[in-house]
Parts: structure tokens; C-alpha cells; sequence
């Protein structure tokens, strides 16, 4: 059992540790607090069922775009996967599996939205408000609710006068069959990329709306056999060499394209250039060519891979819109230029609002009254190790300023499982009540993270026009920790943990 300090029954919280989210990072984490001894968790989530994006999201052609064998655990290898890039339902499943085996869905309560959670200072517990009205209180919290959770609706003059139907890809609907319809798709990101090519064999018309164009690179989707399936189940070491490869061809690509790019400019340059032949080879008309050729730099705005996207632009029901949507009327959107497209249904493709609903994703008060939210906004984006902020005692943040390590979200979470370990491992050595990250600690961290990204693609390429979600409004990028993964998994099992203060109780 973890051996943190004892609290008396008056002033004993509800729960040791409360979980935002059953997703892969509220998985991970449980996991990580198990190990520690740790049994009265509990996992809030506002869906019905455990899973994150990968429960929620269910469009057609729903896949990873990093290789299966990163885009999981390292120490919970799947060796089910059917493509070297698995479909969403393959990820859900695994998420099912890793709770079952790891006996982390007894903790979870589903159908439950949190509102807030304040520190209270007196008790030395936060206390966590319920869309319903309820009030819990846990000695730690953490937040793991992803950047990817809270689906954005386009800003769109006249949306809310469409009569017809409306489809967000975050909440697709199983039951509206498309056959034949005149469709609009709003946005061209990662997902409409995988949404497009399922749609133009059975749609009547398809007019996508582009605002800004996607690097889109092939996708070695090669099926993996069953009989290699089998190998993998029997001598796991197979499926940990196939990942060697997956993890060190990701690393490279996000160190050459992106963290690296003042002494990698070239090879940048290479990788845009590959794009481009894949682009002529796919895409015949050359006025579509160029109106599908993004002009900023790889690795400004998240890329993705495909083999079917630019090919869906060659069939005759399938229309490329760049002028730009003026407003949408209750029976079709009009262009800047005046035209007007008759449409049955919208796709809004349109993904997340990760800056403004999402960092954080719950309102979280502080000691000394400090709103988290608010202090990002009037200070920076900060977070020590991506996960610890100061005024904050006893809580985590995964989907933290610089916590994004690599290009998988598994590596992300295991770094930060490795973060629980070391610190908690301390408060139970002292016997602490909280802990709190030090200010100079947090500053220092977050000098260290701005200098670095300074060499970057994000601080040195042309990234002006890429309109990604990984700038925020003051064209800042503190999603990523632009270190190599190697790095930061070093720093989570070295931390000093006098960055830390710890009180007793």
C-alpha cells in the first residue's frame, strides 16, 4: 500500500486519487498509481464507456496515422493488430484489453462531466465539482483529458439557419446513410483526409471546403498476417524489434523535420520535395495539383499519410473549394465569390479547440486562489516536466504546456507514468501531505523549452499560413517538448526532486 501521510476521519478525503478521463492517459496513469500501492481511484469520464478519441470517435476510415506497434504501451505490446496502421476500432479494443488485464475499469465512473475542482488550503484536498451538482474531494488530482477532447464548431456566418443535416467527425452519426446526398465537407486536417476517400464511392456530390492545404505523405499500410500475428503472441521480442523500427524511423522524423530544422533545413526541404512527387503522381489536374500544395514549411502543421486522399479528388463527383465560405444558408454554403453550392449535409470536419476550452479542459483553482486557466493566459503556457505547475499542490496535468513527447501519445503518457513513480515515490518516503513544484524549478524548465524551440521548424521555417492548432493565438507552440524522446525519458527518472517542496502533515 502507498505510505503517504495519515489523515485523520474529519478530515480524511473521499478518495486518494481522482483521474479526469478514461482515455489512454487516465489508463496509464491509474496503471502507474496502482503499482504504487494506491487503491481508492477513481476515473471520472463524461462518455459512456472507457476509451478517450478512440471511443468517441467512429467516423469511417477512423486509423492511426504513427504505426501500430509505437502508437501503444511499450510495456503492453499488442500483437493484434492487422495493419501496420490500425483502424480506430483495433485501438479501442486494446484500451478495453489494458483496463481488463490491469484491472483499472473497477475504478472508473462513466456519464459523469467534471465542472472544476478547487484546492481547498485548510484540509489540504481538492475538491471536485460535478455537472450534477456533486462535490468530491481526493488528496491528489490529476487531469487527463488529452488535447484532442473538446470537438470545435466552425465560426460560419448563418450554420445555425442550415435545415439540413449536420454531421461533426467528433460525434458521427451511424445512422444517416449518405448514398446519394450532396454533401459539404468543412476542413481538409488529418481527419477529413481519412474521411474522404470512404465517402466519394457512395456520395452523390462532395464539395470540400479547403482553407488550408495538408502535407500528405504515402502510407506504407501493409497488412500484418496472421501467422506474424502469432509469431508476435509467442516470441514477444519480435514485436519489440518491429517497434525498434517504428520508434527510431517517428524519432528521426521528428528531430530532423521539426526540433532539429536550423541545422536540418535540407532534408525539411527533401521531405517536402517526396510530398510533391506523391502529390504529381497521384493528382493528374494540375490546377488541383497546386491548389492541394501547402505553402509552408513540413512539420508546421501536423502531417498525415495517405494513399486514397489526392486520388479522391480525380473522380467526377468529387469538387476541390478554395475561394472560401462567405456564410451558409438553409439549403447550401455560398463562396466569397458569390456562388452557391445546394447541399444535403455538412461534414464538419473542423477537429478540436485545443487552446481556448482545453488548456485546462476543467476550470482548476489553485492555492491563493490562482485560476489555472487564467494564469496561462496572463503569463505563458508553463509546466514543469509538462505536468506540475506551482500554486498547484498535489495535482497533474497530462495534456500540460511541453508534455507532447514524440509523435505517439503513448510516449507521452509512459513519460509521465515514469514522473508519477519518482515523485510519489518520495511522498511516500517523507510521508508528505502535498507537494508542490518550486517556481524557480518551473522557470527554469520553461527556459529550457523556449530556448529549444527557438532551433525549431515552428521558430525558423515559414509557418505563417499553416493555420495549425499547434500555435496558439500569440504564435506560440507549447504543445511539444522539442527534445528527443530519449531525453525526456531520462529527465522523468532524474528529475532533482528539490524541485519539488513537500510538506509533512
Amino acid at each position: 500500500m502507498f505510505h503517504g501521510v495519515a489523515l485523520s476521519t474529519m478530515t480524511a478525503p473521499q478518495h486518494d486519487v481522482i483521474i479526469v478521463g478514461a482515455g489512454f492517459g487516465g489508463i496509464g496513469s491509474a496503471i502507474q498509481f496502482t503499482r504504487l500501492g494506491f487503491e481508492n481511484i477513481l476515473i471520472l469520464d463524461r462518455e459512456d464507456d472507457l476509451g478517450g478519441t478512440w471511443h468517441v470517435n467512429r467516423y469511417p476510415g477512423l486509423a492511426v496515422d504513427v504505426p501500430s506497434p509505437t502508437f501503444s504501451f511499450w510495456f503492453e505490446p499488442n500483437p493484434n493488430w492487422s495493419k501496420l496502421y490500425a483502424p480506430g476500432s483495433e485501438l479501442k479494443q486494446y484500451a478495453l484489453d489494458v483496463a481488463d488485464k490491469y484491472d483499472i475499469r473497477r475504478f472508473m465512473r462513466f456519464n459523469t462531466t467534471v465542472e472544476g475542482a478547487t484546492w481547498d488550503e485548510d484540509a489540504s484536498m481538492w475538491q471536485v465539482t460535478l455537472a450534477d451538482g456533486e462535490t468530491l474531494t481526493t488528496r491528489f488530482l490529476m487531469c487527463a483529458t488529452g488535447f484532442l477532447s473538446q470537438p470545435a464548431a466552425p465560426d460560419i456566418p448563418g450554420l445555425e439557419d442550415f435545415e439540413g443535416h449536420i454531421v461533426h467527425t467528433a460525434r458521427w452519426d451511424d445512422e444517416y446513410d449518405f448514398t446519394g446526398k450532396r454533401a459539404a465537407m468543412i476542413g481538409t486536417g488529418s481527419t477529413a483526409v481519412q474521411v474522404i476517400p470512404e465517402l466519394a464511392p457512395v456520395i452523390g456530390d462532395l464539395t470540400v471546403y479547403q482553407r488550408t492545404p495538408m502535407w500528405v505523405m504515402p502510407k506504407l499500410d501493409l497488412p500484418i498476417p496472421a501467422a506474424m500475428r502469432e509469431v508476435f503472441r509467442r516470441v514477444p521480442a519480435t514485436q519489440r524489434a518491429v517497434r525498434w523500427v517504428t520508434d527510431v524511423t517517428q524519432e528521426i522524423l521528428m528531430l530532423i523535420a521539426m526540433w532539429k530544422y536550423r541545422r536540418f533545413r535540407a532534408l525539411n526541404d527533401s521531405a517536402k520535395k517526396l510530398a510533391a512527387l506523391f502529390r504529381f503522381a497521384q493528382v493528374r489536374d494540375r490546377g488541383i495539383r497546386q491548389a492541394l500544395t501547402p505553402s509552408y514549411d513540413y512539420g508546421c502543421k501536423r502531417p498525415t499519410v495517405s494513399n486514397d486522399y489526392y486520388r479522391a479528388f480525380g473522380r467526377d463527383n468529387v469538387h476541390l473549394e478554395t475561394a472560401g465560405i462567405d456564410h451558409i444558408e438553409r439549403d447550401g454554403i455560398v463562396t466569397r465569390d458569390g456562388r452557391k453550392t445546394p447541399v444535403d449535409v455538412l461534414l464538419l470536419a473542423t477537429g478540436y479547440d485545443v487552446w481556448e476550452k482545453n488548456l485546462p479542459a476543467i476550470e482548476v483553482i489553485g492555492r491563493e486562489g490562482r485560476n489555472l486557466g487564467k494564469w496561462w493566459r496572463d503569463t505563458a503556457f508553463q509546466a514543469y516536466e509538462g505536468v506540475s505547475m506551482p500554486y498547484f499542490p498535489n495535482f497533474l496535468n497530462s495534456a500540460g504546456p511541453y508534455s507532447w513527447v514524440g509523435l505517439s501519445w503513448f510516449t507521452t503518457v509512459e513519460c509521465q507514468m515514469r514522473h508519477i513513480s519518482r515523485l510519489f515515490g518520495e511522498v511516500s518516503r517523507r510521508g508528505a501531505r502535498t507537494f508542490e513544484v518550486t517556481e524557480s524549478a518551473n522557470s527554469r524548465f520553461y527556459d529550457e523549452m523556449t530556448t529549444r524551440i527557438a532551433d525549431s521548424v515552428f521558430a525558423l521555417g515559414n509557418c505563417a499560413s499553416s493555420r495549425s492548432y499547434w500555435f496558439n493565438s500569440k504564435g506560440e507552440t507549447p504543445l511539444f517538448r522539442p527534445t528527443s524522446v530519449r531525453e525526456a525519458v531520462t529527465a522523468q527518472d532524474t528529475f532533482a526532486l528539490s524541485d519539488y517542496t513537500f510538506t509533512d502533515g
